[in-house]
């Protein structure tokens, strides 16, 4: 199932109530449970949704009570085998798969121009290994992991880290670069990996997916920027170029 689902289910029985989908999307990019690059989570939450009703009728996991409202189904029915349910979902999946492609890829070729514009002989990486650009300026290694975000409507960033990628790549010369892009402008939110730890101790950045990933929400409010809530101000990493050195 794919994470749209996933998530829709978790925030449902969570909340034990209908809800629309709009604030399912909304509670689960707080929640951290959402993975989505795309620039229209909203939209996704509910095409996915409403889809897995049509395709699966009785024996889908919702239930709308309203339009745009949906619920836990309680009585969901037992989902025979069916080929062709199986092929749109798996349809349904690879173009949300593909929208973050673009969008991810698009983020690494962005960052390395800034660097090559910066001094930096930079080079996306052609193996993902939780490096994404490989950098050096003055004889010394950079290592940069991207990570590319649209604001969505509640005026966050959301993204998502490998627990695992991050603790393999934790050292001094690694740097995460948040990609903030809002229509066609975009902002950079710059930190290196021990800001990053400081701030999963601080709970700014939270576990999720049982400890497999970490969750971020950028937040920009009144030319501040801010990490989780409005306790962890961010301005002096944002488009700080100069802090890779």
């Amino acid at each position: 199932m794919n994470k749209f689902k996933t998530s829709a289910i978790e925030i449902l029985k969570r909340e034990k109530k209908p809800l629309h989908y709009k604030e399912i999307t909304r509670l689960a990019l707080e929640a951290g449970i959402l993975e989505t690059e795309g620039a229209t989570p909203e939209a996704s939450m509910n095409s996915q949704i409403v889809t897995d009703i049509k395709n699966k009728k009785e024996a889908s996991d919702f239930i709308r009570t309203a339009p745009g409202t949906f619920t836990i189904n309680p009585d969901k029915k037992e989902l025979r085998q069916n080929q062709k349910i199986k092929e749109k979902e798996q349809e349904e999946e690879k173009k949300i798969a593909v929208e973050g492609s673009f969008t991810g890829k698009a983020g690494e070729h962005l960052v390395c121009s800034e660097l090559l514009f910066r001094g930096f002989n930079a080079s996306i990486m052609s193996v993902d290994v939780g490096i994404d650009i490989a950098a050096v300026k003055e004889n010394k290694f950079f290592g940069i992991q991207i990570k590319t975000a649209h604001k969505n409507r509640f005026n966050t960033y959301a993204f998502h880290v490998r627990s695992s990628s991050f603790e393999r790549h934790n050292q001094g010369n690694i740097f995460y670069i948040f990609v903030l892009r809002e229509g066609g402008k975009n902002n950079f939110l710059i930190l290196p990996s021990s800001e990053v730890e400081r701030k999963i101790k601080e709970g700014a950045i939270f576990s999720v997916n049982k400890q497999t990933g970490y969750a971020l929400n950028i937040k920009i409010r009144d030319g501040k920027v801010y990490l989780g809530n409005m306790e962890h101000e961010m301005n002096y990493f944002l488009d700080n170029w100069s802090i890779i050195k």
